[in-house]
């Protein structure tokens, strides 16, 4: 599943209607759009196209789920109005609406390399305009396995919707893939999910992935007239029996590779087949940063498509860009020995927030020593203000008591000589009264 290799197929390009395994790419667009927490609104348009026999749980105009239960709905029950209102909700939230969200479908196929499928909506209901292919819903398949919250869904067998809005009632439905299903007569032990798919005109679909602890794999059946959990079963069981992984890091790498992006890379080959037997084909995706794609064949077919780094001279051949010089500027060099190791994006989330966390404690520390510094000047300023002030008070009182220590020694001397005077008077036989200013009266 995640090497990309096709280990066995039968037509695999030929077009065909999906019926409901439609849902998976509903289910992948809605994951990669929306949160489970968000609300699907069901709107009369999601419900008024239904028709009798339409898988439906019976929701209403006006309810509401949240995401994570309308996933239920849609990929267990299989409810073809919660995939329409999974649609209008999450092509709402994306600007526009339900026609945005078929848009999205459609693009996001070709984004995964799908080359023979279109769709009209979003549940799989007959369209002669709505088909794909067995290689893209594998494609499809292998891209939604890849989210947990897919994963919990797809593995579920029983669940309960709570009353909504509207509804007082719960509503409870169970998964329709038989291979899940422990003990029952198509149980697989290495099934982990899938989706069923009937109608009159696609007859039986179904998408299965399974898992061994070794490979995962993902199995596509379109327009199945016989048993499909037999023929499904049939290919899971040839590919693990005949079939392994080899790691390339394990190899030489071809001409052009610097060096693979990923230490795990690995090709699915036929037990007994070396990889030096293997063709190859190397597709540039960004000259600038050297990047491309290599992938394996065997016999022609797709044993493993891996992420690879080339070399220099490989792009200049093949686009006669020159990146060398920009390599050089970076401090770059163009050997697999002398290749740095690419920081994980995490460890550089994780120092940046660390050198925020340092930044925000030195400018927290640096405000609380200035408060601390501005707060001790204020108390010296305050205490010198004091003690001027209790100097000056000490200065203006002791000024007065010698003004008036002085003003009474002055009036003691004056009336010490008038007396003296009145008493030479008196001796001399010329006594008069004298004023207060000595003059006589």
């Amino acid at each position: 599943m995640n090497s990309g290799a096709i280990l066995y197929g039968k037509k695999i390009n030929d077009k065909h209607y999906p019926a409901s395994i439609t849902k998976l790419l509903t289910a992948l667009v809605a994951l990669e759009n929306a949160d489970p927490d968000d609300e699907v609104y069901f709107s009369e348009d999601s419900v008024s196209f239904l028709e009798y026999g339409d898988a439906s749980i019976g929701m209403r105009p006006g309810e509401i789920l949240s995401m994570n239960d309308a996933l239920y709905g849609m990929l267990l029950a299989s409810a073809n109005e919660v995939s329409y209102a999974i649609a209008e909700s999450v092509g709402k939230k994306m600007g526009g609406g339900f026609e945005t969200f078929i848009q999205k479908m459609n693009e996001r196929c070709e984004e995964l390399g799908c080359t023979g499928s279109h769709w009209t909506n979003a549940n799989g209901l007959h369209d002669e305009n709505h088909y794909t292919t067995a290689h893209d819903m594998a494609l499809i398949g292998s891209a939604v396995y890849q989210f947990d919250k897919f994963r919990e869904v797809t593995q579920t067998l029983n669940y309960t919707i709570p009353p909504t809005n509207l509804v007082n009632e719960s509503r409870t439905f169970q998964q329709n893939h038989k291979m899940l299903w422990v003990g029952a007569h198509y149980s697989y032990d290495y099934c982990t999910g899938g989706k069923t798919g009937y109608t009159d005109q696609a007859k039986t679909t179904l998408v299965t992935m399974a898992d061994n602890a070794d490979m995962q794999l993902v199995a596509v059946v379109l327009e199945d007239q016989g048993d499909v959990y037999v023929d499904t079963r049939a290919m899971f069981d040839y590919v693990y029996a005949n079939f392994s992984k080899v790691f390339l890091n394990e190899h030489d790498k071809p001409d052009g590779v610097r060096k693979f992006k990923t230490e795990d890379a690995y090709v699915v080959l036929p037990k007994g087949i070396d990889v030096s037997s293997l063709e190859h084909e190397i597709t540039i995706t960004d000259r600038q940063n050297a990047a491309g794609k290599l992938t394996y064949l065997y016999k022609g077919q797709n044993v493993g498509t891996v992420e690879v780094k080339l070399t220099a001279d490989y792009i200049k051949e093949e686009t006669g860009y020159n990146i060398e010089p920009e390599m050089k500027s970076v401090g770059k060099k163009s050997t697999d020995k002398e290749e740095k190791t690419e920081m994980p994006i995490y460890v550089k989330l994780l120092i940046a927030v660390v050198l925020l966390v340092i930044i925000l404690l030195a400018v927290l520390f640096s405000l609380l020593k200035y408060r601390q510094v501005k707060r001790r000047r204020a108390r010296q300023l305050a205490r010198k203000r004091k003690k001027a002030l209790e100097r000056r008070r000490s200065n203006t009182e002791q000024t007065g008591e010698n003004a008036f220590r002085r003003q009474s020694s002055a009036g003691r001397r004056k009336n010490t000589q008038i007396r003296n005077r009145q008493v030479d008077d008196r001796r001399s036989g010329s006594y008069r009264r004298r004023d207060r200013e000595g003059r006589y009266r």
